[in-house]
């Protein structure tokens, strides 16, 4: 189990989440239950997932979990550009945002390839033979004869 709040990309995603939901405050009221409401699910799902992941035991759930993040992160950087298209947030916003969640993004990737790296670098120091060692931790276990 880790502590999401000493992971930098648990606190980027905190601060991504407080940049949407200031932005968002000034869309329109018919946006409440639209987009607004959209953007803030979508943001506010990046650190939850993190921290989520980080609540469960072991590399594979944390792992699935990063993986959630990823397609939310992905799912608002969709949102902020519709919201750009659609004139409800300013070119540099835009681009403030966008910047942010391109950020998340990178750092959950790097986050997720880290915790591959060390899935195969265990299933190599425990003797597995394979042309690919598992990803993580929650596929079928191999012998040293597979």
């Amino acid at each position: 189990m880790r502590d999401f709040r000493q992971l930098k990309v648990s606190q980027k995603a905190h601060t991504l989440v407080l940049a949407v939901y200031r932005a968002t405050a000034t869309f329109p009221q018919e946006e409440r239950y639209g987009l607004t409401a959209q953007m803030r699910r979508s943001c506010t799902s990046i650190p939850s997932n993190i921290a989520e992941g980080c609540g469960k035991d072991g590399n594979a759930e944390l792992g699935r979990f990063l993986g959630i993040a990823l397609g939310s992160a992905s799912e608002l950087d969709y949102q902020i550009l519709l919201a750009c298209d659609l004139g409800l947030l300013e070119a540099t916003e835009f681009e403030r945002l966008q910047g942010e969640v391109t950020e998340v993004k990178r750092m959950l990737g790097g986050f997720i390839h880290t915790l591959r790296s060390q899935s195969v670098a265990m299933s190599a120091a425990q003797g597995v033979h394979r042309e690919r060692a598992p990803f993580f931790d929650s596929e079928p276990p191999l012998t040293a004869d597979s």
